[in-house]
């Protein structure tokens, strides 16, 4: 998600600078009607007038009833209007009020499938400081054509179209998007392709994806686009069109643009795995907003502007949108909560790119420039049923990374690597199974051999740093043990014969040194030092 900014590659600067000047958002406690409800398909069909800032059309939804009810509860901002709404494609009464569309059928719904269509339209949110608001971005590229965008990660797909507006459910047969537009613009969606129908001032576009896809990630950008195309193998042999959707006025960049994004590929399916829609694309699409991780089709707003990794140009904000089609998109946090699986991971998959790249020495010095950057004033996960407005704080990107930089120190380079790509193409954890923090400690614990427990609570539950006690005593002897955590770890001490990593717990080790020693010099723990 990017709503922060980096000084550099890639550290992080609190997104608290500029604030969300609306109190839109999603998830929270999950209402008990619409626990009932299991969305297994969306289809989203809607006229888009820029000219008029307005949408009209209908949104279908085939979903499960897990028992008998009369009430079927969906999110819409209550912005729009609403003429009808149909239940098994019959007329029903609704109330529209609060954001919520309340259905109540004279007739008891019965368990199993069903199919609610609801007819809509009008002016929806307008988004005032994109991406760190959510709304519609209604404008034009430099040459004057219509350009339009949505945002939507806090909000969620509300914003424009009914649903379950919750992280624990996901369509699990996909979404259909059909979209018409002004003829000059070309519509970029999630998925494939389906077809492209021209009626005189108008064209529909009808976009399809058959993954589990995240709530937010429900949305199509349109513009005076053309498609830079580029064949692309993975790693596990299948081939996938890239894709990117870039204004006409900037099709002379594409071409570097796709040299610098293959290796980006590259290099995350070297730590995550195969890309995650490989049955479908490698979707990137020029926005007027900085950019979000909207899954087949990244939203990419950085202008082009490269910095140096390696003496060769490098994209952050293409690098780390396209992480989250692992972290995010493939894996997903179910309750907003657990938020820095998404952002926390995907951070620190930025800084393996340095680590590729430039070296090890660079990506220590990385994470010691970090390590200064963190607010540290709320745990980053703060419990359960937590709405995404109050799970968001920067903490979640740069502390949510250190905190993986620390479990790789902790568990060893030769156990954590292999661990972090088995999770991330487990079958038990991504697409339609859901994960909280829980599921990631225990099986970093399974896969290490050790309770990592007390190092996710230190770091994730709480805002302690690691305590560790420095006495210095008679001889040219120092005790060093840890304070406040009730596991033995590896700590790397300096003395004045040399670097020695060694295991220290809460009863402590005695060394010999005739300097004092340095504990952690290349900062693999957020730690307080306590000198005596």
């Amino acid at each position: 998600m990017m709503r922060y900014i980096f000084t550099l590659i890639p550290i992080l600067v609190s997104c608290s600078l500029f604030g969300q000047e609306q109190k839109l958002t999603s998830g929270g406690k999950l209402k008990p009607e619409q626990a009932n409800m299991d969305i297994r398909h969306y289809t989203i069909s809607l006229d888009v007038n820029p000219a008029q800032k307005s949408i009209n059309g209908y949104t279908t939804i085939d979903l499960i009833v897990g028992k008998p009810t009369h009430v079927l509860l969906f999110d819409l901002l209550d912005s729009l209007n609403v003429s009808q709404v149909l239940v098994n494609n019959k007329k029903v009464p609704f109330e529209y009020k609060d954001n919520l569309i309340r259905i109540n059928t004279a007739n008891e719904l019965p368990a199993g499938k069903a199919n609610v269509k609801v007819v809509y339209g009008g002016k929806p949110h307008v988004a005032r400081r994109p991406p760190w608001d959510d709304g519609f971005i209604w404008t034009r590229d430099s040459t004057g054509h219509p350009w339009m965008a949505i945002t939507a990660e806090g909000t969620g797909g509300k914003l424009y179209f009914p649903c379950k507006d919750h992280p624990s459910d996901e369509p699990n047969e996909g979404v259909n998007l059909i979209i018409t537009v002004p003829k000059e613009m070309v519509v970029a969606g999630p998925g494939l392709l389906q077809s492209v129908k021209k009626h005189g001032e108008t064209t529909t576009f009808h976009w399809k994806t058959n993954y589990t896809i995240n709530n937010y990630s429900i949305l199509f950008n349109a513009g005076d686009y053309t498609v830079a195309t580029r064949p692309y193998t993975t790693c596990d042999g299948h081939n996938v069109p890239i894709q990117f959707y870039v204004l006409n006025e900037h099709k002379d960049k594409a071409p570097h643009f796709l040299d610098i994004f293959v290796k980006t590929i590259r290099e995350q399916e070297k730590y995550f795995g195969e890309y995650p829609w490989a049955k479908e694309k490698i979707g990137m699409v020029e926005t007027p907003h900085l950019g979000m991780e909207h899954q087949s089709m990244v939203a990419y707003g950085n202008k082009f502007k490269y910095a140096k990794i390696g003496g060769e140009d490098y994209d952050w904000l293409m690098h780390h949108e396209f992480g989250h089609e692992w972290w995010g998109n493939k894996v997903t946090a179910k309750d907003w909560a657990d938020y820095w699986i998404h952002e926390g991971i995907c951070t620190f998959g930025d800084a393996l790119y340095i680590k590729e790249f430039e070296g090890n020495d660079a990506y220590i010095q990385h994470w010691k420039q970090a390590s200064v950057t963190f607010q540290n004033k709320i745990p980053i996960v703060m419990g359960k049923d937590i709405d995404e407005e109050s799970a968001y704080n920067g903490d979640i990107y740069g502390k949510g990374a250190f905190f993986m930089h620390t479990l790789c120190y902790v568990i060893g380079d030769s156990v954590f690597y292999p661990a972090v790509r088995k999770f991330a193409t487990s079958p038990k954890y991504t697409y339609d199974n859901l994960v909280v923090t829980d599921d990631v400690e225990q099986f970093f614990s399974q896969e290490s051999g050790r309770n990592l427990k007390p190092l996710f609570d230190l770091y994730l539950r709480s805002v302690n740093k690691l305590g560790i006690h420095v006495k210095a005593l008679p001889g040219n002897k120092y005790a060093i043990s840890l304070e406040n955590i009730s596991m033995p770890l590896p700590l790397d001490i300096t003395t004045d014969a040399g670097t020695k990593r060694m295991v220290i717990d809460s009863k402590g080790i005695l060394l010999t040194s005739k300097t004092a020693p340095v504990i952690d010099k290349d900062c693999y723990y957020l730690k307080k030092l306590i000198i005596e």
